[in-house]
């Protein structure tokens, strides 16, 4: 059987069951459960602070009424992030390279934020289709612009969460294939393309961060056109 680069974006299969469930779910066992005492350990303390430091950033711009969806998209942020950052570890799957994953998890969060405002405020919700000021003749043509926009939000979120993940995997996976095959013929260019590797896999990781930080940055955008 010949092997394909977009091999590793293939869910695994495990005796003919797909282990993306076990994928999805294992990011809830990696993240440590708060406690009730008055010291915790290191870890918890770091990550407190940074779910602390990314709602202050994401939500202080928004209208008090839409706080609550803190406690829906604080935990997606952390579970996007774990995700991505595990894709990085050898022999280990990332469902967020399936855009059909991202869409998933797109597509009903963006939409809920439609329903809200059409809901609250439907008068505000619609004007956001077509500004005041706008020239007659330009009514129809702006009305259907505006809407293609508005539907295009999840797929776009989907998709550039995928685009970016797949493309520092395929670079990782091919630098680090020229590596394994020049290892025997030029030992030196072949340590320079491990730095490069190394380098590449901090890169990545930074990448995994920030994909799943403007994701649920983008869902808080849309969250404040509507509350």
């Amino acid at each position: 059987m010949t092997l394909s680069f977009f091999d590793q974006f293939m869910s695994p299969v495990f005796m003919g069951i797909p282990l993306i469930l076990l994928a999805l779910s294992l990011p809830w066992i990696l993240l440590p459960n708060p406690t009730l005492r008055w010291l915790s350990n290191r870890f918890l303390a770091l990550q407190n602070s940074a779910i602390g430091n990314a709602t202050q950033q994401l939500f202080s711009p928004i209208n008090p009424n839409g706080h609550n969806w803190a406690i829906l998209l604080i935990p997606l942020l952390l579970f996007l992030i774990t995700l991505n950052m595990l894709g990085i570890l050898p022999y280990t799957f990332t469902p967020t390279t399936q855009l059909s994953i991202n869409l998933a998890i797109a597509t009903p969060l963006w939409l809920a934020t439609v329903i809200l405002g059409m809901r609250k405020q439907p008068t505000i919700a619609l004007s956001h289709i077509l500004p005041m000021g706008t020239p007659n003749l330009l009514i129809p043509i702006l009305i259907i612009i505006e809407t293609i926009s508005l539907f295009v939000r999840p797929v776009a979120l989907a998709v550039r969460m995928t685009a970016n993940l797949t493309a520092g995997h395929l670079l990782m996976q091919l630098i680090a294939t020229a590596g394994f095959v020049l290892m025997s013929n030029m030992p030196v260019i072949a340590l320079n393309i491990c730095i490069v590797l190394f380098l590449l896999s901090l890169l990545e990781m930074a990448v995994a961060m920030i994909q799943a930080y403007v994701f649920v940055l983008l869902l808080t955008l849309y969250l404040q056109e509507n509350v």
